[in-house]
Parts: structure tokens; C-alpha cells; sequence
């Protein structure tokens, strides 16, 4: 009995903090946020509290400390948290006006917050860390040894199980935002095997855990193999500058002069008629302008008797050239100005030169696309702004 009531206190225990720290996600109290505003909400609330010390806050103290937010809102939050625990009475009475804080929500959004900034990568990281020095410890047990490599094995697992129904069943677009996934995917490995090898070495018989962490890392890293090898190929054909990681641009813009900083953009597409539109949008629309949709996996190499299948990279060039070819119509140049008129109205015409920049930038195409500093300026056109320039046929 009394075992059974301790196993029950620590349960509520683990409950209780797990109401705490997901309570910043709690839009309502059995729904999740789905507006990023709650979540500075959350933390203007928690702020004011760490602000306020050990007297606490009321409620009409909290809006009054977070009232660049609508009043309504943050009562609202106030009380999702303290429904969700994170905020609790002062002194469990009635009529009690004054609340404290819990520190673990405030955790929560400094976890939420780097995970949105470097993927996760950094806590993972620091997750193999502690496993090496946990695993060394001379007062370690064979339990906690196994307890890690079942804790990293399933870590990995779920790493390469992800990748692997990216790579097989989403757009390059897709792949892109979760290309965090695989950065630093050597160093974590490294980290791994270390901690794979304590165990091993203080407690060998527990080969069969250690033999399914190693078979976790090896089909993470064959699913990164995969991933890299998608977004290389894209990249090559479509110049998508957003595969490089921040840090890559940061070192390359702190020591390049301006016109090396000007010539990364050299031949890319922006849409001048429409400015509103970011330049992330525009470069999204000049890398998907083609509509290749889904890309699937490469299906097994054929036997030597048969022809080889054309692979999706042949398939984009036999694509642009036919399309450059639509608008040259047998001429060995052509007015931009005129294919966007020929286009009719902007949308049409941005695909187009969509279509007519890929080509330009494709290293096995002989098109060219070059622009004037002229500007056509014609109210009465489909498109009233029109840069002027021509497309044309290049001798190699």
C-alpha cells in the first residue's frame, strides 16, 4: 500500500509540472495556441511577475504591468495559467487576491524561443553531454545506463523516422524549413558513439541496447545522406539561397566588399510592379515557378540491358528549354518588354520570367537573360511597369 501511494504522489508530481511548463501553449484549457501573440502574452505575464518579487501580483496588478496587450486577453491568459497550475494563490485561502508565479513556464519559452531560433540543435547537444558525463559518473548504475541508450536511441529514431518522410514525401519548399534537422549531424553522432562506447565498456551486457542505438544513428544518418543529396540537387538548378545556415551568410557578409555582397543576387528575379512582396517571397516564387510538384524517391537502378530512366534534373532542363523556346518562337532573341505584354497581365508574366531566369541560371542551358537600366511606363498595358531587357539564344 504504501509502495502503490508513493508510485501515486510521484505521478502528480511529474503531472503537476507538466501542466506548469506546457501551460504557455494552452490557448483555452483544452486547446493549444495557435496565435504567436498568446505567447508574448505568457511572458509579459511572467515578466511582470519576476518583476514584482515575493509579494506577488494581483490581476488587476498583471494587466497593469502587461498594458500594451487588450485588457481582456491577458485575463484571459492570467487564468489559463493559473488553471494549468503555473500561477497559483499566494496563501491558499479564500478570497486570496494575490498570486505567484512558477518558474518552469518561464523555462518553457526560453525552450520554445532558441528551438525557434536554431531547431533544437543546441538542446540536443547539450542532451548528449549530459548523457557522457551521467554514464561516466563512477556511482552510475548498469539501470541508468541502459535508461540512456534506450533515451538516445529513441531520440535518433525519431530524427532519421522524420527526415526519412520528408525526403520521400514533401516538396523541396518542405524540406528546406526542417534543413535544421541535419545540420551538425556529425558532431551529434560523434557524441553518441562517446556515450555508446562508456556503456559498453562498464557494462557489456548490455550489447543488445547498444546495438539498436548504433542502428538508430546509422539510419539517421543515412536519412541526412538522402536530405543533403535532395536539397543539393535543388539548390543547384535553382539558386536557393535559404539552404545555407545563418551562420554561413553572417561570416560571408562580415567579410565580402559591396560588390561581391551585390553579385549574390546577381540574375535572381524581383517582382517590380508588385514591391509589397518580401524578398523570401519573391525568391520562393522564382524557386517554385516551374510547379514540378511532389519529387519522389529514385526508384532501383535498371539492369544494364534497359535505358535508364531521366532523372528529375534532366526533366527541369528538357522543361526550360521548352519553355524558352515557346517565347523565343524561332528568333534568336526577344524583347522582355514584349513577353510580358505577350503575358498579359503580371501573374502570368512573373511565371514566365520565372521560368526564363531558371533557364538563364541552368549551367547546361545556352539561354541568356539580360537586363537594361530603361523602364517601360505604359498605363494603358496589362503590366505598367515593365523593365526593359531581352532574352536570347548564347553561343558557348
Amino acid at each position: 500500500m504504501d509502495a502503490t501511494l508513493l508510485d501515486a504522489e510521484a505521478e502528480a508530481a511529474v503531472l503537476r509540472v507538466y501542466r506548469q511548463v506546457f501551460a504557455v501553449l494552452a490557448r483555452e484549457a483544452g486547446a493549444m495556441i495557435v496565435d504567436p501573440e498568446l505567447l508574448d502574452v505568457d511572458q509579459a505575464i511572467l515578466d511582470a511577475f519576476a518583476e514584482a518579487g515575493s509579494d506577488g501580483m494581483t490581476v488587476e496588478q498583471a494587466t497593469q504591468a502587461c498594458r500594451s496587450f487588450p485588457h481582456d486577453l491577458v485575463v484571459r491568459r492570467f487564468e489559463v495559467l493559473r488553471q494549468y497550475g503555473a500561477i497559483t494563490k499566494l496563501v491558499d485561502r479564500p478570497n486570496e487576491l494575490r498570486h505567484r508565479a512558477a518558474f518552469a513556464p518561464y523555462v518553457m519559452l526560453m525552450f520554445l524561443r532558441r528551438m525557434s531560433v536554431q531547431g533544437g540543435q543546441g538542446e540536443l547537444h547539450q542532451l548528449l553531454t549530459l548523457e557522457a558525463h551521467s554514464v561516466s559518473d563512477p556511482r552510475a548504475t548498469e539501470d541508468e545506463g541502459q535508461a540512456s541508450i534506450l533515451r538516445l536511441t529513441k531520440v535518433f529514431r525519431l530524427l532519421g523516422n522524420e527526415l526519412a518522410i520528408l525526403v520521400s514525401t514533401s516538396t523541396t519548399a518542405q524540406l528546406r524549413e526542417n534543413a535544421q534537422l541535419a545540420w551538425g549531424n556529425e558532431r551529434l553522432i560523434e557524441q553518441a558513439e562517446k556515450v555508446h562506447r562508456i556503456v559498453l565498456e562498464r557494462w557489456p551486457t548490455l550489447h543488445r541496447d547498444c546495438t539498436q542505438l548504433r542502428m538508430a544513428l546509422a539510419a539517421y544518418a543515412d536519412a541526412v545522406q538522402l536530405a543533403a543529396g535532395r536539397l543539393v540537387e535543388r539548390a543547384g538548378t535553382t539558386r536557393a539561397l535559404g539552404l545555407l545556415p545563418i551562420e554561413t551568410w553572417l561570416s560571408f557578409t562580415r567579410g565580402s566588399d559591396t560588390e561581391v555582397l551585390a553579385g549574390v543576387l546577381d540574375g535572381l528575379l524581383f517582382d517590380a510592379a508588385a514591391p509589397d512582396f518580401s524578398p523570401e517571397t519573391m525568391l520562393e516564387a522564382v524557386e517554385t515557378g516551374r510547379r514540378t510538384g511532389t519529387a519522389r524517391m529514385a526508384p532501383p537502378r535498371p539492369s544494364a540491358e534497359t535505358e535508364a530512366p531521366e532523372s528529375a534534373a534532366a526533366t527541369d532542363r528538357e522543361d526550360l528549354r521548352a519553355e524558352a523556346e515557346r517565347v523565343l518562337a524561332g528568333r534568336d532573341s526577344v524583347s522582355i518588354v514584349s513577353v510580358v505584354d505577350d503575358a498579359g497581365d503580371w501573374v502570368t508574366a512573373r511565371r514566365v520570367l520565372a521560368e526564363l531566369t531558371a533557364a538563364h541560371l541552368h549551367d547546361e542551358l545556352d539561354y541568356e537573360l539580360v537586363w537594361s537600366d530603361g523602364m517601360r511606363i505604359d498605363p494603358s498595358a496589362g503590366t505598367p511597369w515593365a523593365t526593359e531587357g531581352s532574352f536570347r539564344r548564347v553561343t558557348r
